[in-house]
């Protein structure tokens, strides 16, 4: 008898069957698996110092916890290095002068309307988009197109005091109210609210909750959006938390000061400009001296320089909680294995090195930010580990869509990370570029000085910047121009940065200067060295031109 036909006779039915229960429900798995969730945290001014980049001042135990569930890039670069231009650029996945966005005041949207930002992006693919904080520039945040909800406001106690311009103790209120009656008196109220000239001190200590200030309360808000949205579980999410410190004024609860001795805090030792650099490359700190307590022409005294650093320090350890907040959340709802995790700083800051204290660079601190990618299943395999491949924020809007499984918007112009993401010891592929136009002319908004501007109390400070930058560009030397039309272009290879001055209206005419910085030997960039390496700076301008 054959056993094997009878049994097949007489169980091919049940045996189907049971083939059937086990295919159906993979396929079901397969079809009902859920798109992964996005967590987009931004941060304003936080550069590369915390201690998963090696600082052993810096208390920021939360990003380290979280680079070290994810990959660390160390040579990642915002495209300009101030707000709003870079945050329209990661946004849009275009450069700031593709989307003609480089000074806070341009609108990508109106320049160009079809243009896809990351938010709509997913939006449209099906995705719940909202946010909190600043993830936009403030006035830009594309409100119809790239968010399809609002977050939830929550309600705070009584014990969380009101602010006045920022501050919550009642002497810094003060002062602040004081000092913009004095300017407007002086200098006019339009003058004053138009050009951001009033302020209170640059620093607070004050014992107050976190949710007192803004980072505080976005990140309650988006916490309690978090779990509407998975109580809800209809649809994946990209939930924006833009966190507004480092960023000035230096403002943090107490207990985040109370984590440094501010005696003991280190100040910059590269106190000088580069030797032989451009003298349009850097301002006069004066963002920094806006601030009532700052001194608006003179030297910063040691004593203040460690202030500001305590007050920069503390506004970071005070980000970081609001971070490990945000995580922590994530796992309680049990979406953090289901859930990318981006944070990125929009750029870096200087804080008294080269003798500036700001952004609005084309040099290595400014451009240079913390950057960090967290992807279940992906990264599990490598995560804690570090990537020294050259990168730019423009990557972040291809990654994400590779990430995900959807097809890229025709207009991204950066490159995917997911080779990376996968094997972080991949080499650069590429140089990183960035821009700025011409930074010791205008103001930290990024446009030119205003004639109302320029009569304030930084009348004195321009006029030595422009004879400044006069005594080293003789007769090419003329204010519209500088003012208007001179733009640096910057590019990051793995040994050197160029810097190529241009006026950009003429970009096939021979620069106005040129800087050349050689990393290897002189990480600071404290020596221009481009007059003494012609061949070298021939080549790499060579490979800028195909950029620009």
């Amino acid at each position: 008898m054959n056993y094997l036909s009878t049994f097949s006779k007489q169980f091919k039915p049940l045996f189907g069957l049971f083939i059937w229960s086990i295919i159906i429900p993979f396929q079901a798995f397969g079809q009902n698996k859920k798109q992964p969730n996005i967590l987009f945290i931004a941060v304003d001014d936080l550069r590369n110092e915390l201690g998963t980049y090696g600082s052993t001042i810096v208390k920021s135990p939360h990003i380290d916890k979280l680079a070290s569930e994810g990959i660390q890039f160390n040579r990642a670069y915002c495209q300009q290095a101030i707000c709003g231009p870079s945050r329209a650029s990661i946004m849009t996945g275009a450069r700031t002068e593709t989307i003609n966005v480089i000074d806070l005041f341009q609108d990508f949207r109106e320049n160009v309307p079809s243009i896809v930002t990351i938010p709509q992006f997913f939006r449209n693919n099906g995705y719940e988009t909202v946010y909190t904080g600043k993830i936009f520039h403030p006035g830009y945040s594309d409100e119809e197109l790239s968010w399809s909800r609002k977050p939830v406001k929550v309600k705070v106690g009584p014990d969380v005091p009101k602010t006045e311009g920022g501050y919550a103790l009642a002497e810094n209120q003060l002062l602040y109210l004081k000092n913009k009656i004095a300017l407007e008196e002086k200098y006019g109220e339009k003058i004053i609210r138009e050009n951001w000239l009033a302020k209170g001190p640059e620093t607070e200590c004050a014992d107050v909750p976190d949710e007192t200030y803004d980072d505080g309360y976005n990140t309650l808000s988006a916490i309690a959006t978090l779990k509407e949205m998975v109580n809800k579980g209809d649809k994946p999410w990209f939930l924006g938390l833009g966190l507004k410190k480092p960023h000035l004024d230096w403002i943090a609860p107490k207990k985040y000061w109370d984590l440094y001795d501010q005696a003991s805090l280190p100040i910059a030792t590269q106190v000088n400009p580069p030797k032989d650099g451009a003298a349009m490359g850097l301002s006069e700190s004066l963002e920094v001296r806006v601030g009532a307590d700052v001194p608006k022409t003179g030297e910063f005294s040691p004593e203040l320089q460690r202030k500001l650093r305590h007050g920069y320090y503390a506004c970071v350890s005070y980000i970081d909680a609001q971070i490990g907040k945000m995580i922590q959340a994530l796992k309680d709802t049990g979406t953090y294995d289901n859930t990318i995790i981006v944070l990125w700083s929009d750029h870096g800051f200087n804080l008294g090195e080269m003798g500036y204290w700001g952004k609005a660079t084309n040099y290595e601190l400014a451009t240079r930010v913390p950057f960090i990618i967290v992807a279940p299943g992906v990264t599990d395999k490598v995560k804690g580990q570090q990537s020294n491949a050259m990168v730019e924020l423009i990557d972040v809007f291809p990654t994400l869509c590779d990430l995900t499984g959807f097809k890229k918007p025709n207009n991204l112009e950066g490159h995917s990370l997911v080779p990376i993401l996968k094997k972080p010891t991949e080499k650069s592929k590429k140089p990183a570029f960035s821009v700025f136009p011409t930074p010791a002319l205008r103001e930290w908004a990024a446009r030119p000085f205003t004639p109302p501007f320029r009569t304030t109390f930084f009348m004195p400070l321009i006029e030595k910047i422009e004879n400044r930058i006069e005594k080293q560009m003789g007769d090419k030397w003329n204010r519209k121009t500088f003012e208007k039309f001179v733009m640096g272009y910057a590019m990051r290879t793995e040994d050197y940065r160029l810097i190529v001055w241009k006026d950009r209206r003429f970009p096939t005419n021979e620069p106005l200067f040129v800087e050349l910085f050689d990393h290897v030997n002189d990480p600071n960039e404290t020596v221009n060295i481009a007059a003494q390496n012609p061949k070298k700076v021939k080549e790499l301008m060579a490979l800028l031109d195909k950029k620009y």
